[in-house]
This record gives C-alpha cells, sequence and structure tokens, in this order.
C-alpha cells in the first residue's frame, strides 16, 4: 500500500505523548481494575534495515502510532527513542481498543529523533512510515511490511514489524523490582552503566522484549526503579513459560557489551519471593568456555514481587453475581387514556406499544443473569386504588409486600392488568423509585460481597419534573451496586433528559456534589422504532458491564469464588 508521509504529526487528542525514556520503558498499568471492558489489543513494534541520517552515528529512531479518526490522522502515542541502531526493538507497549464492528486505520511512522520534540518537524528526519488496520494486525497476529517514503517510495529494505496480543480480561498485572551485585566491569576508565531487559520466549522459539529498565550510571551493583507489567505481557499468563534476562552495558553509540544472562519464570520468580532465594547468577556463556575458574559475571537479586488480580465482568457473573433487574413505568396522564388507539399505552392485539417493546427488549437480555427470573416491576404518577391518591412508587401487581413477578412475562402480564384499574394523573417523579431502589441495592453493599447488582429500567414519555431531587438520587445510587437506564418513549423533546446521562460532562447533586460513577444512560425510543429489538438492548445495556466492573473495582470486592484468594503481595524490604 503506497504511503502517503505528512510533514508534521498533528497533536494527540486522544492521548498525550509520553516524554521518550533514556532507555525505553515499558507500559504503566493503572493500580486499579481497568474501567472498560472492551477487548483490547497490545502491540509490539520492531523494525530491520532502517534508513542511516546520521553523518557521524547511526540513526535514533523512535516511532509514533497514529489512527484515524473522522478522516484525520491523529497521534495516540510515541516510542521511546532507541540511540544508534537501525534494527531497533521498541519496549513501548502499545494500547488500542479493538472493535470487530469497525475499520479501525492505523499509521506507523519511524522518525530518527533530535531530541523528543523535533519528532516529525523535518522531512529529513522521516524514515518511513506504513498503514494496516488494527484488524488486519489481529487476523494475522504478527505483520511484517516495508516502510515508504514520500509518494509511494520505498525506503530502501526498511521493514517495521508488528506483533498483536489480546490483553484478557481476567489478566492482572505484576510489580517487579531487581537489583544487581558485583557486575563484570566492561569500561577502562568508569563502571559499568547497567541496565536490564526482560524477554518472553514464545512458543515458536522466538523472544519477546518484555521490558527495558532504565540505565543506572557507573555503577556495577545498581538498583533498577520498580516497574509494572501486565501478566499478559510478561508470560502470556502462563507462569512455566521461559523468560530471558540480559543485563547490558550501555553504550552511547548503541554498541552495549552484554555483561550476562539468566533463564527463569514467573513461578520460579514467585517461589524465590516465598523461600527468599530470590538472585541469580548472570553468567557470560563465552567467559564460561574460556575462563577455568570463572563463576558468574554477578548476580541479579528480585527485590519485590506482587501481583494484581484485575477482574472482569464476567468473573462476576460466573463468580455467581447476580443482576436484578427492576422496571419502573410512567403512567402519567401526558401518556394518553390507555382505551385511545393514540395512547403509548394502548394495548393493540396485534402490535406491542413502546413500553412494552423496550421492557421486553431489555428484560430478556437482563433474565438471564438472574437465577430466580423474578423481577421488580414499579408504576408512578398513577392515582392507584383503593383511595385513588397519587403514587410514584407502586406496585404494578398491586402486592405492597412483594412488588416481583415471574418472568419478563410476568412483568407484561402485571402492566396489562394495572392499566384498567389506574387513573394516569402526574407529575413524573422518578426521584422516589430511584431511592427505592437504592436501599435495597445498601442493603447488598453492606454484605461487603459481590453478589447482588441492581439494574433499574425506568420507561417514561417526558422529562422529569422532579430533576433536583432525581440528580440527588442518583448521586447517591453511584456509591452502590446500580446502574440506572432511562427509555425516552413517544415524541416528547428530551433534550434535557441528557443533563441525567453523564456522558456529556459530570453530573453533579443540586449541592455540587459530583457522582462517583456515571450510572445513567439515557436514550429516546424513537431512535431505534425501525431498529430491531437487539440494537435498542445493546446501546442501553452496551455501559453496563463497565460499572459492574468499576464498581466492585471501587469496592475492591473480589468475585466470590475468588473472595479468599486475596491479592498476592510478597517482597522484602529494599536495601
Amino acid at each position: 500500500m503506497p504511503f502517503t508521509h505528512g510533514a508534521a504529526c498533528p497533536p494527540s487528542r486522544l492521548a498525550a505523548p509520553r516524554a521518550a525514556a533514556t532507555m525505553g520503558e515499558a507500559p504503566e498499568p493503572s493500580s486499579q481494575a481497568p474501567l472498560a471492558v472492551l477487548s483490547k489489543v497490545e502491540l509490539r513494534v520492531s523494525c530491520k534495515h532502517l534508513l542511516d541520517r546520521d553523518t557521524l552515528n547511526k540513526s535514533d529512531p523512535c516511532v509514533l502510532l497514529l489512527m484515524q479518526s473522522q478522516g484525520q490522522w491523529v497521534e495516540v502515542d510515541r516510542s521511546e527513542v532507541i540511540k544508534s541502531n537501525l534494527n531497533p526493538v521498541f519496549a513501548k507497549i502499545f494500547t488500542v481498543d479493538y472493535y470487530f464492528e469497525e475499520v479501525q486505520k492505523l499509521r506507523f511512522e519511524v522518525y530518527d529523533s533530535h531530541g523528543h520534540a523535533g519528532i516529525g518537524t523535518h522531512d529529513d528526519d522521516f524514515l518511513g512510515g506504513m498503514e494496516c488496520t488494527v484488524g488486519q494486525i489481529v487476523a494475522q497476529k504478527r505483520v511484517t511490511k516495508p516502510l515508504f517514503l514520500k509518494y509511494g517510495k520505498f525506503a530502501g529494505k526498511s521493514t517495521i514489524t508488528v506483533i498483536s496480543e489480546e490483553i484478557s480480561g481476567n489478566n492482572g498485572y505484576v510489580e517487579l523490582a531487581f537489583r544487581a551485585k558485583k557486575l563484570d566491569d566492561k569500561d577502562l576508565f568508569s563502571k559499568s552503566d547497567p541496565f536490564l531487559e526482560i524477554y518472553r520466549i514464545d512458543n515458536d522459539r522466538s523472544e519477546q522484549l518484555v521490558y527495558r529498565t532504565e540505565v543506572v550510571k557507573n555503577n556495577l551493583s545498581p538498583i533498577w526503579e520498580p516497574f509494572k507489567v501486565s501478566l499478559n505481557s510478561l508470560c502470556s499468563c502462563e507462569e512455566k513459560r521461559k523468560l530471558r534476562c540480559v543485563v547490558w552495558d550501555y553504550d552511547s553509540r548503541g554498541k552495549h557489551d552484554f555483561i550476562g544472562e539468566f533463564f527463569t519464570t514467573f513461578e520460579e520468580m514467585q517461589k524465590a519471593m516465598g523461600e527468599n532465594k530470590v538472585q541469580w547468577e548472570c553468567m557470560n556463556p563465552k567467559y564460561k568456555i574460556k575462563k577455568r575458574n570463572y563463576k558468574n559475571s554477578g548476580v541479579v537479586v528480585l527485590l519485590d514481587l506482587k501481583i494484581h488480580r484485575v477482574y472482569s465482568f464476567l468473573d462476576y457473573i460466573m463468580g455467581g453475581c447476580q443482576i436484578h433487574f427492576t422496571v419502573a413505568i410512567d403512567f402519567t396522564a401526558s401518556n394518553g387514556d390507555p382505551r385511545n388507539s393514540c395512547s403509548l399505552h394502548y394495548i393493540n392485539p396485534y402490535q406491542p406499544n413502546e413500553y412494552l417493546k423496550a421492557l421486553v427488549a431489555v428484560g430478556e437480555i437482563c433474565q438471564d443473569y438472574d437465577s430466580d427470573k423474578k423481577f421488580s416491576a414499579l408504576g408512578f404518577g398513577a392515582r392507584i386504588p383503593p383511595k385513588y391518591e397519587v403514587s410514584h412508587d407502586f406496585a404494578i401487581n398491586f402486592n405492597p409486600d412483594n412488588d416481583e413477578c415471574e418472568g419478563i412475562q410476568g412483568v407484561v402480564e402485571s402492566y396489562q392488568s394495572c392499566l384498567p384499574k389506574i387513573q394516569l394523573y402526574g407529575p413524573t417523579n422518578v426521584a422516589p423509585i430511584i431511592s427505592k431502589v437504592a436501599r435495597v441495592a445498601a442493603d447488598e453493599e453492606r454484605t461487603k460481597e459481590a453478589s447482588q447488582y441492581f439494574i433499574l429500567l425506568i420507561l417514561t414519555d417526558g422529562v422529569v419534573t422532579d430533576m433536583a431531587d432525581t440528580r440527588e438520587a442518583i448521586v447517591r445510587a453511584s456509591y452502590l451496586p446500580m446502574s440506572i437506564i432511562i427509555v425516552g418513549v413517544g415524541n416528547a423533546d428530551f433534550t434535557d433528559m441528557q443533563i441525567l446521562d453523564g456522558d456529556d460532562g459530570v453530573l453533579r447533586s443540586p449541592r455540587g456534589e459530583p457522582v462517583l460513577r456515571d450510572i445513567v444512560q439515557f436514550v429516546p425510543f424513537r431512535e431505534f422504532k425501525n431498529a430491531s429489538p437487539t440494537a435498542l438492548a445493546k446501546c442501553v445495556l452496551a455501559e453496563v458491564p463497565k460499572q459492574v466492573v468499576e464498581y466492585y473495582s471501587y469496592k475492591a470486592f473480589p468475585p466470590r469464588s475468588h473472595e479468599h484468594s486475596t491479592v498476592l503481595q510478597r517482597g522484602v524490604p529494599r536495601p
């Protein structure tokens, strides 16, 4: 594919570029669980036979990753700069979201760096680029393509290789800290400048760079900074997978001197920490053959190891977490008399009304996650028997002691049965129902386990009239195991309802307190009138898995099947 190179890279709108490291750095996972449950893909990049743009030394390459957004190329992230190297293996791991249903175009641009700020500003620094899609990389797992200069011209024999790995939902990360002792001195007039590289050995015996530490200057017993890597990156989540660890003496011209290496596994690291046998001999195979009394080229010590498990939505569901589904239906007078065919509550024997369509579309998804298949069904905005007083919180089966219905069909039958018995009235107050479900969720929170999560589906034909109380109730609910879905039925102007959905900004209570989590999803049903019911369900439920993970991560509640396997944290004090 011909490559068209722009003179300068556009500023990043997706992620702020990180400063280049001297020797490189691996991505640093968040200390909390991922807030999204999307499929994520890690991309590792290496190049061969790059053009040499420097007069006295070799090029100092850096790679930029750009993604096409609304027809524009936007910088996502950039790698470290590797000094004087025409065959670089970058330690930087790029992470991108993967959507099966989208064509996601990527562009890799390689530059000879003369300082971080100058990358991408001069054509003379451009070593070549390559375009592809995330789908192509994922499908092939390993893509090697030639680099192109301007106007489709080959950049000599230069190639770029991109390797992809999916980050599994139940992945975690590990924090590691190393030091070395009595390393060989490779310098004549000073001591070695050591750095450590860790490689994962894959099934095809190829090696993937996992992490490269910083350089510690003039020190034969360096202490490297602690770092974090995902378990997927380190060992493909296989504890017995072999790792190769190499210690080098840094050279500014890129001709690093080999000090020694050792082999280990993540399993061995864990056992070593547990038994306090936390060091490996760093061996130089050539010295071992040539030198009769050779012992080692120093030792490398594992100072600290901490494993952090990151749980996914499915971890919680498979651990026994139940999704309790509650539906709340608007019975205000603005819906129209149910006996009139123009009413939003009219029961047509041949065609379900919009309330029923939305209820069934969402309910049929949620019912798979509730073992007893009993659902709370509430109404608001109507005068109800026997006294026909206005209620904003009543059971549509008229059983105040048990508002649950048997299955989604039971909710449908209770809805149809209650319509002739009530008088549609008003106003449209939803705060009482949010608060009612929140009280039940609060009782669940006190169990301090991930056993039940609550979804409240509110079906309404108009803008709520108790907006201040509703905002307050949502802020309170954001601290509980609870999500709220609001579907606007009919043709009302729902502009003000977007306030409740945190997508356009942080929702705050009337007193200014922000929500802890964005727990509200609002959609007008009319946008799905001509679509399949699954399209509505997919839209309104898309954020629920993320919201479940966010809540239990915030509370530090593991899935129930993992309750007694706490985060493994083993270590010894660093000197």
